[in-house]
């Protein structure tokens, strides 16, 4: 063979080169539409809504590979049903393509029950949105906070900030109305735990205001009531002492501590 290539002029040689690389170059571009399946195009399906398996397998019966990209939660829709694809339905793609897809979660995921109390109705339905819950229903009760938090209820009990909730979850709301028109007399809170007045005074439509410490308290609930403001009795002109009076929504200044207050001898203590 280099024999028969030696044995011939230069430019000859230089002419078999030449068509030698003209008909690979043909060759090449003949077959670039084979190995890049330049024609095999294919619409993408409507796969949104369907459950994984089924467009998974609708996908792969039109050429697709598929591959789970991403999972949200969305309680109205159907677990482990398809929220998104990409390319969206329609697109015209090779047929090889992969398809992207965002599922829905079989299982809800779990959030932190936030402290909407003191929070204004608006802002406690944003921040429960927020975290993917949802606003129930409303109620009211007399508060000098007109439409703030007093409560918030989970399948009609109190729940506790920091609680552990499905996201989808539905959180009611006990709101303030505003100060009522009724007056009562100024309960007595002092020697009760913080616990047992807020229960206490709940029932007269009255709230707790500033909690103020003496000394070192480690739990709130627990901690003694010392005395509080308004008082419970005032000192009438003639000297003598009467109720206090408050209405329904007004607040109460209390002051805490770890241990209860001395114990006041009722009988040298003067009546109203």
């Amino acid at each position: 063979m280099f024999k028969f290539i030696t044995n011939k002029p230069f430019w000859v040689n230089m002419l078999i080169a030449a068509g030698i690389f003209l008909l690979l170059l043909v060759l090449f571009f003949s077959s670039l539409g084979f190995l890049t399946r330049h024609n095999e195009n294919a619409k993408v399906p409507q796969v949104t809504g369907r459950n994984i398996e089924e467009a998974r397998r609708l996908l792969e019966a039109k050429g697709f590979d598929v591959e789970v990209q991403d999972s949200v939660y969305i309680d109205n829709a159907e677990k482990l049903s398809v929220i998104r694809q990409s390319p969206e339905a329609d697109a015209v793609v090779k047929s090889n393509r992969t398809i992207y897809l965002t599922i829905n979660r079989a299982i809800a995921p779990l959030v932190d029950m936030p402290d909407l109390r003191g929070f204004s109705y608006l802002s406690a339905k944003l921040y429960l949105q927020s975290l993917g819950l949802k606003l129930g229903d409303t109620s009211y009760t007399p508060d000098i906070a007109k439409n703030a938090v007093k409560e918030q209820l989970f399948k009609g009990k109190a729940i506790n900030p920091g609680s552990k909730i499905d996201m989808g979850s539905t959180i009611d709301l006990v709101l303030g109305s505003g100060v009522g028109t009724t007056e009562v007399n100024v309960p007595d809170l002092t020697g009760m735990t913080l616990a047992q007045a807020r229960d206490y005074i709940s029932n007269l439509g009255l709230s707790i205001s500033a909690i103020n410490a003496e000394g070192t308290v480690t739990d709130r609930e627990n901690a003694f009531i010392t005395r509080q403001l308004p008082e419970p009795f005032e000192t009438l002109p003639d000297g003598t002492r009467g109720p206090n009076k408050i209405r329904a929504g007004q607040l109460i200044d209390i002051w805490i501590s770890a241990t209860p207050p001395a114990v006041v001898d009722s009988a040298a203590a003067p009546l109203p």
